[in-house]
């Protein structure tokens, strides 16, 4: 007799995570986390929950970035300067394999919600506290964002426009690759070896340390005594092998040549000399529009593209070939694509549709519910 097959049990399945993390880094790692198969639960303030919510625009009553951030998971109101919701919070994250926080340094201990207080009942608890300059050292009080670690780090000084003013950065690098991808990271580190000792940890992210990393190539030319110079480097706009160039019809060509055989192929292409430099290139590329110039690199390995717009991108046929935006996030009744995660298909959710978490209401009304 032929059988059903089941749904494949995802590798989270069965962990409880507490969510005390407002906004986007804390958020964006625990929808990793449900997504491959953790039960979330939000902690939210009574009344206005995440600030997230209110945001523009909105899908229903909640922000379109809250919906997608919070897909899957549950939430429960609770005040933490009330001294029942905070015993509530307590037995929450007693019962808890994995607790994230975002406040700065000691409140959650002046809470009593620390990593030391919880520990104390729930020994192999992982304790995740995101912060933007860690849980010590000279800056970590201060209040910033994303642009200020990428600041300090460096980062931000790499690309000027021709007054030397830094381009603004179109996306939180810190946040996300210096916030929740570290936190998701180290998390299940610790879950594995909380498999071996039986103990869990606290886990001290700090986003500015860990935008740090991006900048391997200037750190390593630093330490060999070549720092590195404002857009005159290979991946800053000083190498015509990786630049993007203006066509004629005012869009743009990003063009990474960047390997010997790459290089020769893109110059034939369009009918430069190899020794040519930007402005040469540059010259050349706008004499074309750009569906012109992506007709002559069809069908050869140039490493070229056209700079999509954010709905190009949503419709283009590859990303829809591999079900990128197949699933989806409903709120009051509305339903939108989901926020690809950087998930292997097999470790993902496989159901298409879920929901974002209504506002809850008090705290009583809420665990009476449960």
């Amino acid at each position: 007799m032929s059988q059903t097959p089941k749904t494949p049990m995802r590798p989270l399945s069965g962990l409880k995570v507490i969510d005390f993390s407002t906004l986007l880094p804390g958020p964006f790692a625990s929808l990793i986390l449900a997504e491959a198969g953790a039960e979330v639960i939000k902690i939210e303030r009574p009344g206005r929950g995440d600030e997230m919510r209110s945001y523009e625009p909105k899908v229903g009553a909640d922000s379109v970035i809250f919906t997608v951030l919070n897909r899957g998971k549950d939430s429960i109101a609770l005040d933490l300067k009330n001294e029942a919701d905070k015993a509530e919070a307590r037995k929450l994250a007693q019962c808890a394999d994995i607790l994230i926080e975002q406040f700065r340094p000691g409140v959650m201990k002046r809470l009593g919600l620390g990593y030391d207080e919880i520990a104390t009942t729930n020994p192999r608890i992982v304790y995740c506290s995101i912060t933007g300059y860690g849980q010590n050292g000279p800056k970590s009080q201060v209040a910033a964002h994303d642009l200020n670690y990428v600041a300090d780090a460096g980062l931000l000084s790499l690309v000027a426009d021709q007054e030397g003013t830094p381009s603004m950065p179109p996306f939180p690098l810190a946040d996300v690759g210096g916030g929740a991808y570290p936190a998701v990271l180290n998390i299940l580190l610790a879950l594995q070896e909380r498999a071996r000792t039986g103990r869990g940890r606290h886990l001290d992210v700090s986003m500015s340390d860990n935008v740090l990393p991006f900048l391997y190539w200037a750190l390593a030319g630093s330490a060999a005594g070549q720092p590195p110079v404002v857009n005159a480097e290979l991946v800053t706009g000083g190498s015509p092998r990786y630049r993007v160039y203006r066509t004629r019809d005012q869009r743009f060509i990003a063009a990474a040549p960047l390997e010997p055989q790459f290089w020769t192929a893109f110059c034939t292409a369009i009918g430069v000399p190899e020794t040519a430099g930007v402005a040469e290139v540059a010259s050349r590329i706008i004499e074309r529009s750009a569906d012109e110039w992506m007709r002559t690199f069809d069908g050869k390995d140039i490493c070229c593209s056209i700079v999509a717009s954010v709905a190009e991108a949503l419709s283009d046929k590859h990303f829809i070939a591999r079900n990128i935006f197949s699933r989806r996030v409903e709120s009051d009744g509305q339903s939108i694509p989901a926020l690809p995660l950087p998930l292997v298909e097999p470790y993902r959710d496989p159901v298409c549709s879920r929901p974002s978490p209504a506002l809850p209401e008090s705290r009583s009304k809420t665990i009476a519910a449960e």
